[in-house]
């Protein structure tokens, strides 16, 4: 039987974002609208559709893409921006819970999304104002133990991209006093991320592949030998169906509902600063602290300070955005005070209760992969690679992670935000406390 659903508010208008505000040229897509079939369908024109999508394509398969309101329209196209390597939950405790071969599995992987996103934007030329290396900070000697620990781990590992940095060496790259230190990936980066939705949507266009946008999904038959996914206007019938809507999949997929979680979290962007840019950030690297709830920035290509943190478990948007992150980011960069914000805008990402992705079947011919935690602009670049070795015959990836067991989150799906926020609450107060 197919599963029936509630359609999505399929909203086409990106939103109030800085991103959306800069972003490349792109075609208006159709919508879908009369019943078709294709080899293989993808739901979500984000990182991990598009990521999937484009290594199929690549090995000669038809692909479409159905999106729900526009390319990038999601987490993908609203993020920090920040390429940050690794899962949110630590290398450590991937060994904890699942034992040591999946931690080196782990392990081998927690670069390649980045290596993915550099290696596209290098083939197919995407102007998507790519910058190379990030930091971690601390504000307490609590946090710089955690650090210390972090860099030492993914040494005995082999991964050595990682250097720790004196409060007067993190002050080479951060012109802020607030920090006690901090750690430097070589590997990380960041880009512009809808800009880089836009240039993986256009290559695979230009291999053939088609997008069909503003077109939400109101129910899909994962049990059909060949999947069916309706929309308000059209079918498309395939061999094989790849959900990817991560946070904005909403109810479409009741078996997926209560895997993940929706969290909302904000970001701004100053007006241009000028040289008084290259005052708060000299080496223009991406920033991001240590905190549980967290505060990121870095500079766009035209020197504004982006400034993202908070969250709100469930995936609401707070009443002012500016006046959540204003604070934070005047405590960081006192200078900026009063400064002006052009944009200010939310979004949501999913986050699993264990905070390491999912990925799986249901029924023979779907896959599915969400719940990056906060971590998707690599997670699902590597996730989407992985689905597309699946469909091509090659599961030893794939079925490493679709034998993780995962969690629900406590009181269900009634109360689990009250339970998170108090989680949350707790690991506040020990970065606080700096314990």
């Amino acid at each position: 039987m197919p599963i029936e659903t509630f359609a999505k508010s399929g909203e086409t208008k990106h939103t109030t974002s800085y991103y959306a505000a800069s972003a490349n040229p792109s075609p208006d897509r159709p919508k879908l609208q009369g019943d078709h079939q294709i080899d293989i369908c993808v739901v979500g024109a984000g990182y991990s559709g598009l990521s999937a999508a484009l290594h199929l394509a690549e090995k000669g398969f038809k692909v479409a893409i159905i999106e729900g309101a526009r390319v990038g329209w999601g987490a993908s196209g609203r993020n920090g921006g920040q390429i940050v390597n690794g899962l949110n939950a630590s290398l450590q405790t991937i060994k904890r819970r699942y034992g040591q071969d999946t931690a080196n599995f782990v392990a081998g992987l927690v670069q390649e999304g980045g290596e993915i996103i550099r290696e596209r934007v290098a083939t197919y030329d995407i102007q998507c104002d790519l910058k190379h290396g990030n930091i971690f900070t601390g504000l307490t000697a609590a946090h710089m133990r955690e650090l210390e620990e972090r860099r030492s781990l993914w040494a005995s590992y082999g991964l050595h991209n990682q250097d720790m940095l004196s409060k007067s060496e993190l002050r080479d790259h951060i012109g802020s006093d607030v920090y006690a230190g901090g750690m430097i990936d070589h590997t990380g980066g960041h880009m512009h991320p809808l800009n880089l939705c836009l240039g993986e949507a256009a290559a695979f266009e230009k291999l053939g592949g088609v997008i069909y946008e503003q077109s939400p999904v109101i129910s899909a038959d994962t049990e059909a030998a060949k999947p069916v996914v309706r929309t308000r206007d059209g079918t498309m019938t395939c061999n094989t169906l790849l959900l990817c809507g991560n946070a904005y999949l909403g109810h479409v997929i009741p078996a997926l509902t209560a895997r993940v979680m929706p969290v909302s979290t904000q970001m701004m962007a100053t007006v241009p600063l000028g040289d008084v840019a290259d005052e708060l950030l000299p080496t223009d690297k991406c920033v991001e602290d240590v905190r549980y709830i967290l505060d990121y920035f870095r500079l766009s290509a035209d020197k504004r300070l982006i400034f993202g943190g908070g969250t709100v478990y469930g995936g609401t948007d707070p009443a002012d955005v500016e006046a959540k992150l204003r604070p934070a980011m005047e405590k960081v960069y006192p200078q900026l005070k009063g400064v002006k914000v052009d944009h200010a805008w939310s979004g949501n990402f999913a986050l699993s209760f264990s905070r390491v992705p999912q990925m799986g079947r249901l029924g023979n011919n779907t896959y599915f992969a969400h719940g990056y935690s906060g971590h998707g602009v690599t997670g699902s670049h590597t996730f989407g690679r992985i689905l597309s070795e699946a469909v091509a015959g090659d599961r030893a990836r794939f079925d490493v992670f679709a034998k993780v067991p995962w969690y629900p989150f406590p009181g269900g799906r009634m109360f689990r935000v009250p339970y998170s926020m108090m989680g949350s609450w707790y690991y506040a107060l020990r970065d606080r406390l700096g314990v």
